[in-house]
């Protein structure tokens, strides 16, 4: 029989008041995308809790079951909304995360995002470059594309530029590197994570923006919630929808049913999400739908938190019930977030349902009259 293999667990040590506070009550169950998706309790909220405790307190080994269940979570954050203790299940998981990781328990999806980042500055390993045809100059606003932006999905990025074009703003792209989002969310080591951030900190600073323009939800989350805990951020952090939102767009019309779909990180992390509607009620003969889980209460797309690499599957089947549930009111998704655009298109794969999926800078830039 193998050695049982028992770890120091001392980030989850910290939060154990917090996992003790859990009272099993099992709310989260009715929210978590992933037991929704398997009906297994290691996979939700309270499980979690008790994985990371028992990591903690040296009952349970770190046994690849364990690795797998620390990762069935997005980050969503939604068990903390329906959480009648008001437990941090997110800091739990990234900590029990962290834990693993340092302990040398990676799953391999995890470890080829790590080295990627460590060779080519981003996680998808791409060494090539990505012309906008934007140069680099000193400009009080500055746009930070992403890596999934930059590499899978260069359209957006490519309207998000188009639009402060039309809109004659001032504006330079950011040499950047990954923003640390996708490190932080797996647990790698967290200098790995610092030295990224003092490096696209040090790049802006450079240039003398002082508003910095995002489309990737999670990276706007990164520079408004993370990297002030770690380096000193002295410039605005604003996504796209806000700065869209405070325009006098003149759009033309567009006789469509749109469902906007929340991305977790800009919605229940970041709390922005009045902007989008807004910048999407501007749109002449729109009608604006919504689902029926929308804000606050918005299901995941089923892509963070390394599930999309660790766990393609399940990524699918919970964005394709979003996507189904879209269907059935709506002529097009539209969403703020790169990452959100690519596995709910994924989910739509699954289940060929007629449905459009956008970013909400490609609408925008589409309809945008200049």
């Amino acid at each position: 029989m193998a050695r049982r293999k028992f770890i120091k667990a001392e980030r989850s040590k910290k939060l154990e008041k917090e996992m003790l506070t859990c009272t099993f009550c099992g709310f989260c169950k009715s929210v978590c995308p992933y037991f929704e998706d398997n009906q297994w309790d290691p996979a939700v909220a309270r499980g979690k809790v008790i994985l990371a405790y028992g990591l903690a307190e040296r009952e349970i080994p770190a046994d690849e079951s364990v690795l797998q269940r620390m990762y069935q979570c997005t980050t969503c954050k939604d068990c903390e909304r329906r959480c009648p203790s008001n437990i941090r299940v997110v800091d739990i998981v990234e900590a029990a995360r962290a834990d693993l990781v340092e302990a040398g328990c990676v799953l391999p999806a995890h470890r080829k995002i790590i080295d990627n980042i460590k060779s080519t500055k981003n996680p998808y390993g791409e060494t090539g470059t990505v012309d906008f045809g934007v140069p680099v100059h000193r400009a009080e606003i500055g746009y930070f594309v992403g890596c999934t932006g930059r590499y899978r999905l260069p359209e957006i990025p490519r309207h998000a530029m188009s639009i402060l074009k039309k809109l004659n703003v001032d504006f330079t792209p950011v040499e950047e590197v990954c923003c640390g989002s996708t490190l932080q969310r797996i647990g790698a080591k967290e200098k790995d994570v610092q030295r990224l951030m003092k490096a696209n900190v040090d790049n802006i600073r450079k240039l003398g923006v002082k508003k910095v323009l995002f489309t990737c939800a999670g990276c706007a989350r990164m520079f408004k919630e993370e990297y002030p805990k770690h380096v000193k951020v002295d410039f605005e952090v604003e996504h796209l929808v806000q700065f869209l939102a405070k325009q006098d767009l003149k759009l033309k019309p567009f006789p469509k049913r749109i469902a906007y779909h929340d991305p977790c990180h800009l919605g229940r992390h970041l709390k922005i999400y009045e902007e989008p509607r807004k910048v999407l009620s501007m749109i002449p003969e729109v009608k604006l739908v919504e689902f029926a889980e929308n804000r606050e209460t918005a299901r995941c797309c089923g892509g963070g938190g390394g599930v999309r690499a660790a766990d393609p599957s399940a990524a699918q089947r919970i964005a394709s019930r979003r996507v189904r549930a879209a269907s059935e009111i709506a002529d097009m998704i539209v969403t703020a977030c790169p990452f959100c655009v690519t596995n709910l298109r994924y989910g739509k794969d699954l289940i060929k349902v007629d449905i459009e999926i956008k970013d909400i800078a490609e609408i925008v830039d589409d309809l945008l009259v200049t």
